[in-house]
């Protein structure tokens, strides 16, 4: 007998993208969501249409332009939302509305102030106006792990019967355990007599850590369709992992007999993409993707992979897209070899963005033997940017020492023209910041500050992440790498304060959703 088919249905761009400082534009939006595509997902939640302009715009672009996967979009159990969310997905070839009430007693009685009657009349009401504008309507009872069962049973039943065609059950909070989820899981498909008319599906929070876990036993009880993200983003601890999900079914079929149509191949790829233009660092030991999931410190581990991979390593480095290049990248190395090597990686770039990525690898073989992938990477990020330079550097100099205060001069050019100034800090980093925001003017407040070596050794890429705050309280995040830190911290606040300046003057693109949704 075949193997059960698992439909992955992504939300990195609607509840990952609710993670606190991860706020993507609309560009930046389409580059995940045709990665997303590449990586061959089944499903791409792409945003909230009603809670901004800009989540509304994301939806329609990502709709007409990223083809493939159904194009789902988030709204609330209300005319309305359900309305605008249709005027962006009508551009998609497969629409699919997702619309949601929360339905635990603890939500009723705190967040709407109705009667269970009133929610369930609510709901049906719902997915009847989502079936007049498509086919295929999601329904999902938020906080479903707390909500009573029996009346969990007859929301499902009756939103099935006015037309849902997915019943997606929440773990909204991250409460359940995954026994309990899945015998659960179990007892819906005994109790509700037409849910075999529709594709069963779960959404899992990880605020236990217990995400992916949830998520495999409600597979192994009998869903279909699981919703997760890259890297497990998401509000609070995240979501489920998709990464892990999918390479668990992967590796151990022997145990778990299911197949996704995911291109594993992509898989970093795509973890790479998400963590740059988030903002949002994977830690190095976060399974499938981390830094460290195919390293090896210890001398008996290294030998032991020497001699056979398998006696340490569980899974193919280059099923996720990490195989070692064939090509050695150095000073000598031309431009055919070096796109060759971008492509194996992923990367597909337009004429300009490869000019300027040469460009900035042949500055960096200058100073380094041997480039490696991890240094590609982190150029063509640098390089490949989806928000314009409105503010651009020109010149930086930096005096700094014992004894010495830190001293800045900077030059940053605009359209407006150019504009010089020298400024003093508490230490070098300190001194560029100052006397770049003397520059700019915006007001803003720096939240965060972090380096990290993109490679080892004395000549490694540093690679900088900043985030700031504007006067509202909008987090906009940049990074910037360069063998030089004080030069790569220039780069990443600037691209943090480009991004607060873009988005402002976008306007309407910077609301998170009016609800958090499952």
């Amino acid at each position: 007998m075949a193997s059960k088919r698992i439909i992955i249905f992504d939300t990195t761009l609607r509840d990952g993208e609710q993670s606190p400082g991860a706020s993507l534009n609309v560009d930046e939006k389409i580059e995940v969501g045709r990665q997303l595509a590449a990586l061959k997902v089944d499903v791409i939640e792409a945003g909230f249409p009603v809670s901004s302009r800009g989540d509304l715009e994301a939806v329609k672009r990502v709709s007409s332009e990223v083809k493939g996967p159904i194009i789902c979009g988030l709204a609330r159990a209300v005319r309305g939302d359900i309305e605008t969310a249709w005027g962006a997905l009508q551009y998609a070839k497969r629409p699919r509305i997702h619309t949601f009430i929360a339905t635990s007693d603890i939500h009723l009685k705190h967040k709407l102030n109705k009667s269970r009657e009133q929610v369930l009349e609510i709901a049906v009401e719902a997915v009847k106006c989502a079936k007049k504008c498509t086919e295929d309507v999601e329904f999902s009872p938020e906080d479903a792990v707390r909500t009573d069962f029996d009346y969990l049973c007859q929301v499902v039943e009756k939103t099935i019967a006015a037309g849902a065609t997915v019943i997606n059950i929440p773990d909204t909070v991250g409460y359940a355990l995954p026994d309990e989820f899945g015998a659960m899981i179990a007892r819906l498909l005994e109790k509700v007599p037409n849910l075999d008319k529709a594709v069963l599906s779960v959404h899992c929070h990880n605020d236990l850590g217990l995400a992916v876990a949830n998520s495999l036993a409600a597979i192994k009880n009998g869903v279909s369709q699981v919703e997760c993200t890259i890297n497990g983003i998401g509000e609070r601890a995240g979501n489920a992992s998709l990464e892990e999900i999918v390479m668990i079914l992967r590796t151990r079929k022997d145990f778990l007999d299911y197949t996704t149509g995911v291109d594993t191949r992509q898989i970093y790829r795509t973890s790479r993409l998400v963590s740059e233009l988030t903002g949002i660092v994977v830690q190095p030991n976060k399974a499938i993707v981390g830094g460290n999931a195919f390293a090896h410190e210890a001398g008996i581990h290294q030998h032991g992979v020497i001699q056979e991979k398998t006696t340490y390593e569980i899974m193919d480095a280059a099923s996720i897209g990490l195989a070692e290049s064939q090509l050695v990248l150095g000073k000598h190395s031309g431009r055919h070899a070096f796109q060759q090597r971008l492509r194996e990686l992923g990367f597909e770039l337009g004429a300009e963005d490869l000019d300027k990525a040469f460009y900035r690898f042949k500055e960096l073989a200058d100073k380094k033997k041997h480039i490696s992938d991890r240094d590609l990477e982190a150029i063509v990020a640098d390089e490949v940017q989806t928000v314009p330079d409105i503010y651009r550097l020109d010149y930086l100099h930096v005096v700094a020492g014992s004894g010495i205060i830190p001293t800045a001069t900077v030059r940053i050019a605009s359209d407006e023209g150019v504009v010089e100034r020298s400024g003093t800090g508490v230490g070098p980093v300190d001194a560029v910041y100052r006397t770049i925001a003397g520059c700019i003017g915006d007001e803003h407040q720096l939240e965060e500050y972090r380096i990290e070596a993109v490679t080892g050794g004395t000549d490694a890429l540093g690679e900088v992440y900043v985030r700031i705050r504007d006067s509202q309280g909008h987090l906009f995040t940049g990074r910037g790498s360069s063998t030089d830190v004080l030069d790569a911290s220039a780069r990443a606040y600037l691209r943090a304060l480009n991004r607060l300046v873009y988005q402002a003057r976008a306007k309407g693109d910077q609301e998170k959703p009016p609800g958090r949704g499952v």
